[in-house]
């Protein structure tokens, strides 16, 4: 049998972190075909992660492009039909939760090529978010599906899901240790390592309401040192249409950071407020504490280890929680995700 030919979907930047592991160690066994859908394309979400990582360029670049979600999952859908058609690979992988998980996913099923989903079976249970729905349904067409957690495993169990299932660990812990520190940030911006909070806030539940919104934000100023904000350009964006710019005074609010700044702002911060999933993983493998600034979170064993604490968009929940200390930061569960990955993609496509 020749060699493994395997294409890669990814789109967004919890993606290229988590290829940037994976890739390396799969490319000195299969022959993988990257393909970038185009769905992040700022250069501060995108080129700059390729470079940053030593993720290799793409060698498709779909160039989808910003959309609602429909809109953006069917020009997916589009392009990567005729290339999947044309190229026949013996895997489609696909990372995570977004719309490039999901395009990836479902051009693979319609055309019969096995789809293996690295971050299977995490789950919030609030199909009102996109990536939630995103999750089920790219886990019920996948052949192959790496759980990071058992908890994750049981998910996929309870919905009927168990041919298949492997539980790898997070490749995102394999991920981190591609990225040195870089103390020289905290001094660009003014803070020293203990000395502040950091957070971000980019969810379309959150962002798209105000009340949400300046709920975090009030909630953000109420708390003991300086809180560092780098502002996604879609909060940015729903700031300056609902005239709330003069909420986040006395935040410091930053560009968006790249990926090694931002995790040495994670690394030495007193804790993490945030909206984003991978934050509070990358948070929880770094064993920063972190509060959830959502009602429920996909990462359920975070919660459950007292690493991360729901506090919601209530001013006066996010503070009191903060203030309590309620989230205890502890150390990850180490690394060798990605290599079972690819150890078990191989071994299934020799079986």
């Amino acid at each position: 049998m020749g060699r493994l030919k395997v294409v890669t979907v990814v789109g967004a930047r919890p993606q290229f972190i988590k290829a940037a592991a994976v890739t390396p160690p799969l490319r000195r066994v299969a022959d993988e075909i990257l393909v970038h859908t185009g769905q992040h394309y700022d250069r501060e979400l995108s080129a700059a992660f390729f470079e940053e990582l030593g993720l290799p360029a793409p060698d498709v670049n779909l160039g989808v492009g910003s959309g609602t979600h429909g809109v953006q999952t069917g020009e997916m859908l589009r392009r990567l039909d005729p290339l999947l058609a044309a190229e026949r690979p013996d895997w489609v992988l696909v990372y995570g939760d977004t719309n490039s998980t999901l395009a990836g996913a479902l051009a693979a099923a319609k055309l019969g090529i096995p789809v293996a989903h690295v971050e299977a079976g995490l789950r919030s249970y609030n199909r009102a978010m996109p990536e939630e729905v995103n999750r089920v349904l790219v886990d019920h067409v996948a052949t192959r599906l790496y759980c990071p957690s058992e908890a994750a495993r049981e998910n996929l169990r309870r919905e009927g899901i168990t041919d298949g299932v492997r539980v790898v660990g997070d490749v995102l812990d394999d991920a981190l240790a591609l990225v040195p520190d870089r103390p020289e940030v905290l001094a660009a911006l003014g803070v020293e390592a203990g000395g502040y909070y950091l957070a971000t806030v980019h969810r379309q539940e959150n962002t798209d309401r105000p009340d949400r919104l300046v709920g975090i934000l009030r909630g953000l100023r109420a708390l003991d040192a300086p809180v560092v904000l780098p502002l996604h350009p879609r909060t940015r964006a729903r700031l300056e249409a609902a005239g709330l710019e003069r909420e986040t005074a006395g935040i410091r609010v930053v560009a968006p950071q790249p990926y090694g700044a931002t995790l040495t702002l994670v690394r030495h911060s007193r804790a993490v407020l945030t909206d984003s999933g991978g934050l509070q993983r990358e948070a929880g493998a770094l064993g920063i504490p972190c509060y959830v600034l959502r009602d429920e979170t996909e990462w359920t064993e975070l919660v459950a280890s007292g690493r991360a604490v729901l506090v919601g968009a209530d001013a006066d929940r996010i503070a009191a929680a903060v203030r309590a200390g309620a989230a205890r930061g502890q150390p990850g569960r180490g690394r060798g995700a990605a290599l079972a990955v690819v150890r078990d993609l191989v071994g299934v496509a020799d079986a």
